[in-house]
């Protein structure tokens, strides 16, 4: 192997610069050449792709975003679009391919492999944290912490004011950015997909707090469970209690990726490099017990990764 490229597709997630800038550099280490893809499929179709070099990726590696920026391609799901960028594959020697994103991308990369043989690695970039087959994907830390930050500075207005506050967080149909950063926030309540809820209940949790003197009230909604505004409207005619809505979306995307989402993408990069090299054809590489470990690329959509309970449990002990 003597060319490999390089895309980030779907959102964006903090740490994906750090995971773009070790596929170069381990790459090039190693003596590969790297194109590097543009706006994900779209660039893959339009040609939209240049050789990368050392200080390509020089200075990124705290950076949010990509500098690959990213895309969503509807081309690409349809078998013309997937032709067109195998021409590319072909017009620019390419003999492996780095996929940094999602099960969506993912998913794409799988087809794509089916068709044309050209061998992909995934590795696991989006803030949900909804992928089997790893523990983490990049820039789930950071986008927990960015909750985290936003539920501690609410909490200053919440008790000034004695007020119940909503805060909704993205996560798709996944509840892992509520769930953590709600247990590492102390929220009195983590609405999430993946488990019922009565909304009758969270009220009465409400209640009990406010009798027993408390001054505030924070409730995490992953947007998945449902519309904080809805979920607030209902909880102030319930309780009769002043309630507003926080709702985060993008900003959660954006920012300076903590240093475990660098290292992770540091370390998920490098080794997308070493699997392409070792012949794995349709891969993704993940993290289990600080391992980076390389699964099949259909584990990451042919599953569904499942909430932890025991940390959902601590956190509803720990808000009594």
């Amino acid at each position: 192997m003597q060319r490999i490229a390089v895309l980030t597709s779907g959102g964006d997630s903090p740490g994906m610069n750090a995971a773009i800038r070790a596929v170069v550099r381990k790459a090039i280490y190693h003596g590969l050449e790297v194109i590097g893809i543009k706006r994900g499929y779209s660039g893959f179709i339009e040609a939209d792709m240049w050789p990368m070099d050392l200080s390509s990726v020089g200075d990124i590696i705290h950076r949010g975003g990509t500098i690959l920026r990213t895309a969503r391609s509807e081309e690409f799901k349809t078998s013309e679009g997937r032709k067109k960028a195998y021409l590319n594959v072909q017009r620019f020697g390419i003999q492996g391919l780095v996929v940094v994103g999602g099960d969506g991308s993912f998913r794409g990369a799988e087809i794509f492999n089916s068709e044309y043989n050209l061998p992909v690695i995934g590795v696991p970039g989006t803030i949900d944290n909804d992928i089997t087959g790893t523990e983490y994907t990049i820039g789930f830390e950071t986008a927990t912490n960015t909750v985290l930050d936003a539920i501690n500075k609410i909490r200053d207005t919440a008790t000034s004011h004695e007020r119940t506050f909503i805060l909704e967080v993205m996560g798709r149909e996944s509840g892992c950015i509520a769930l953590m950063a709600g247990l590492a926030g102390g929220a009195e309540s983590i609405l999430i997909p993946e488990l019922r809820y009565s909304i009758d209940e969270v009220c009465e949790k409400l209640i009990r707090g406010y009798k027993r003197g408390k001054l505030h009230s924070i409730i995490i909604v992953a947007e998945g469970a449902g519309r904080g505004l809805d979920i607030g409207k209902q909880i102030s005619e319930k309780t009769g209690l002043e309630t507003k809505v926080t709702i985060l979306g993008h900003l959660q995307r954006g920012g300076s990726p903590t240093a475990f989402d660098r290292n992770l993408a540091s370390r998920m990069g490098s080794k997308a490099v070493e699997a392409l090299m070792e012949g794995y054809r349709k891969h993704m590489v993940g993290i289990v017990a600080d391992k980076i470990v390389i699964s099949p690329l259909d584990a990451a959509f042919k599953g569904k990764r499942t909430i932890d309970l025991e940390i959902y449990n601590l956190a509803n002990i720990l808000s009594i």
